[in-house]
């Protein structure tokens, strides 16, 4: 082989190696959000009695994970089920018959909040922040009621009819897993939130009494 011929050989592993180092790089830790929880932007919107809004099963979310080798530092997994979140204060939630007809209209306006719980360590803030971006863009912080909301539903003969307002939230289920070792993952935290959306509407259920 030529002098000639070396040399384009060795020009062209040069290369190849610099491509190769410029597509390599090293993993970003996840960005840590605000523990404070954020009202939720979006407008409200009104949604009557969804019926078997909550009949589903708890189910995981499906993501993609980052790999234990090159992911963040720490990472979480959730799994949901459909909830709706009542408003606890009077004024939304009333009971009517036996029989007739129920109708009802939000009385006293209020706010329902997130509610995180959990045992290691865990965000708040990151804990809403992956849920509106795995679950729904919808969940916040809080949602906010007011007064209004008409709507009416016919009682079945001789059961009593209840409509309780809230938001058609998500109960979730959560873990917090930190890099360990080379390849490995060790869980540092877990828990259950409620967390609200800006769907809103009556959920209407009944009774023998």
């Amino acid at each position: 082989m030529g002098i000639g011929s070396r040399r384009a050989s060795t020009s062209a592993a040069i290369a190849a190696l610099l491509v190769c180092f410029a597509t390599t790089g090293s993993a970003v830790a996840e960005e840590a959000p605000t523990d404070q929880p954020t009202t939720s932007t979006d407008q409200t919107t009104e949604i009557n009695d969804r019926q078997g809004w909550e009949e589903e099963t708890e189910q995981p979310v499906y993501e993609r994970l980052p790999h234990h080798c090159d992911g963040p530092s720490t990472w979480y997994s959730m799994s949901k089920q459909a909830y709706h979140i009542p408003s606890w204060w009077n004024g939304t939630k009333f009971k009517d018959g036996p029989g007739g007809t129920i109708s009802v209209s939000v009385t006293k306006a209020g706010t329902i909040s997130a509610e995180v719980s959990g045992s290691g360590e865990y965000s708040v803030g990151a804990i809403l922040a992956k849920a509106k971006t795995t679950i729904s863009v919808k969940i916040g912080g809080s949602v906010t009621i007011t007064t209004g909301h008409n709507y009416s539903h016919d009682i079945s003969k001789n059961k009593y009819g209840h409509l309780q307002y809230g938001s058609w939230g998500y109960k979730v289920s959560w873990k917090q897993y930190r890099r360990s070792g080379a390849c490995g993952s060790v869980e540092i935290g877990h828990g259950t939130a409620t967390l609200p959306t800006s769907e809103t509407g009556w959920k209407y259920w009944e009774t023998a009494s």
